[in-house]
């Protein structure tokens, strides 16, 4: 167990967006002080963060920072706080990408700003509870909580469809998680705790229950991430909420899903997953064919940024349900990649859509010769989405592969081949959108990347370089725990082999 001092580090992490949030109520509301005091919450939210990575112990694959305290003893309830290899990043990109939201919004937002900025600081206490809570049921009150603030941040700053967009996203996710909620209910008299560390690898489930049980959480996970073809609540939320709301939906949302799987479905219920495997292997493989292809037919440039994520998350389900360490890692990786490549993908349609008001790939054309600094910040962001070998995203989708084609060869085939859909439809975007004529007037008054916009993107981009040049950064973190979590299904395995279960 790591510790910096006697601090209570995770759960200052966690919480000073609250009350950042609360504080944001009683300041003088004339003027940028909201805007500034948002950001200055999310600023150093961030910059005490980064202990967890400077501190970290090499080489080890259980939890850090653990902070253990009784909550509701006579129910069973514990408030426990971790990070591993698989949550550390997942955290730190959290409380990377808060304040470059913040940012981007301090144009576009002009109504209720207070409401939308304690949404915001509440959401980024929701997402961080979500990635350090060990206790279950904490965690499914940190996960209900992130519904709330983006359910208003989609229906009120939204695109004309914004409240089907919200209502929608709502039911999905709602469904899941009641369903998850239920699963709770019975693990714990099953297992006599909440507790997780006290379950996994020391409670043993009936083939049946853990069947059951899977598959709620399963389906849970499978709504947010989202997997084919729980997917369609994806699209409307993402084309309806306003720039930072589909940087937040990208980056960090969907992850909680597949984080769910990594965190949850796969140690509690081993034999479970291990024996529906093969399933979702299919439904990733066609998640990545089907989201690149989709996105190859789409007009709207958000919308196709959008697809993408189906087929982006389709990859990370196909490194976890290999179950190799290779895949795995890979999958833990591709997580972080796709928050930022996509993450940038939708701040750069922002910025483009606030100065031209129209997302249509036919309405530009020939827009490198006006904006140029914007141009290359596009061309470095999609790049990276398709994988350029020097760049982050390679690195991600290249473990997967290898770790995929060591078991399932032709799931590696049909992945391979969404790697090429993927280059085609963002290319594709890229030159509809930056070259050609420039021979539209509206596009000839367009200006380039303010200051502001600028500093937004070169933080993302510097990160692109680090993860595609020095991926061992990452991977020595990431490997120790990822290969315990390998090591523990394959030992469940074979214990279920001797018991014929």
């Amino acid at each position: 167990m790591t510790t910096v001092g006697h601090i209570p580090w995770l759960s200052l992490i966690t919480f000073l967006p609250l009350i950042g949030a609360v504080v944001l109520l009683v300041l003088p509301r004339q003027g940028r002080i909201p805007w500034y005091w948002a950001l200055l919450v999310t600023s150093v939210t961030f910059i005490i963060s980064l202990p967890l990575f400077f501190n970290w112990q090499m080489g080890e694959a259980g939890y850090q920072f653990v902070e253990r305290h009784p909550w509701a003893p006579g129910l069973g309830l514990n408030y426990i706080l971790g990070v591993d290899g698989v949550s550390l990043f997942l955290v730190l990109l959290t409380t990377f990408l808060a304040p470059l939201v913040i940012l981007s919004s301090w144009n576009s937002i002009t109504d209720r700003v207070l409401t939308y900025l304690f949404m915001m600081l509440a959401l980024e206490t929701g997402m961080l509870g979500v990635f350090l809570s060990l206790d279950l049921v904490l965690f499914y009150l940190f996960w209900e909580a992130t519904l709330i603030p983006m359910y208003f941040i989609i229906g009120i700053w939204g695109g004309p469809r914004r409240v089907y967009a919200a209502v929608k996203f709502f039911i999905y996710t709602m469904t899941g998680s009641t369903l998850m909620l239920v699963a709770i209910l019975v693990l714990y008299r099953a297992a006599g705790t909440f507790d997780l560390t006290a379950i996994v690898g020391h409670v043993q489930l009936a083939p049946g229950l853990q069947r059951w049980l899977f598959l709620a959480f399963a389906l849970a996970f499978a709504i947010k991430v989202p997997l084919f073809p729980f997917h369609t609540w994806l699209p409307d939320a993402h084309v309806e909420a306003p720039t930072a709301g589909s940087v937040i939906l990208a980056g960090i949302l969907l992850k909680m899903g597949t984080y769910g799987y990594v965190r949850f479905a796969l140690p509690l219920f081993p034999d479970a997953a291990t024996n529906m495997a093969e399933l979702f292997i299919v439904l990733a493989v066609i998640g990545i064919l089907y989201g690149g292809l989709v996105a190859l037919r789409q007009r709207d440039f958000k919308s196709l940024v959008a697809y993408s994520s189906v087929a982006h998350l389709g990859f990370v389900m196909l490194g976890i349900f290999v179950m190799t360490p290779q895949g795995m890692s890979g999958a833990v990786l591709q997580m972080i990649n796709h928050g930022l490549s996509t993450g940038a993908l939708f701040l750069l349609v922002g910025m483009i859509y606030e100065r031209r008001h129209t997302r249509l790939l036919s309405d530009f054309g020939g827009v490198w010769a006006a904006m140029p600094v914007y141009g290359t910040f596009l061309l470095i962001a999609i790049l990276s989405s398709a994988g350029l070998p020097g760049l982050n995203g390679f690195v991600g989708e290249f473990s997967i592969l290898v770790g995929t084609f060591r078991t399932h060869q032709w799931a590696a085939v049909f992945a391979a081949l969404g790697v090429i859909v993927a280059a085609w439809y963002l290319l594709h975007a890229f030159r509809e959108v930056m070259q050609g004529p420039l021979d539209k007037p509206e596009n000839k008054r367009l200006t380039d990347l303010t200051p502001r916009e600028v500093a937004i993107l070169v933080p993302i981009v510097a990160m692109f370089l680090i993860i595609g040049l020095f991926p061992n950064i990452f991977f020595d973190r990431i490997n120790p725990t990822v290969l315990d979590i390998q090591q523990y299904m394959a030992q469940q395995q074979t214990v279920a082999a001797l018991m014929g279960r």
